[in-house]
């Protein structure tokens, strides 16, 4: 990879998006292969159950968050991480508010456009 096909974002660089109530995001550093992630939940938040055939590495910086992935049910805390696969449903919600850290393959192209 050239300088020039480099993702490089500083964190002040970052715009942040609100795609529902309670959730904040950022879409960080990104190649055709991988894409960061950060979002930001507020105590309650609930997501929408869903599913993406992008692979998905989590890591909870700040925070806690309940995480039901194929109907397994955790909680998860400052310092823990996961992944889910491609194609798994899965929901989280915050139970305090949390700052997440995501990592997709593929990226997503439905944030790469938000970026754009």
């Amino acid at each position: 990879m050239s300088m020039d096909d480099m993702s490089f974002v500083k964190t002040g660089d970052a715009r942040t998006f609100e795609p529902e109530q309670g959730m904040k995001r950022q879409v960080l550093a990104h190649s055709d292969q991988l894409m960061l992630v950060r979002h930001f939940f507020e105590k309650g938040w609930v997501g929408a159950r869903h599913s993406h055939p992008h692979h998905q590495l989590v890591y909870v910086v700040s925070g806690a968050i309940r995480v039901d992935v194929d109907g397994r049910v955790f909680d998860v805390l400052a310092g823990d991480s996961f992944v889910v696969d491609g194609a798994v449903e899965h929901q989280a919600s915050a139970l305090e508010p949390s700052a997440v850290l995501d990592v997709f393959t593929p990226l997503r192209e439905d944030y790469r456009e938000l970026v754009k």
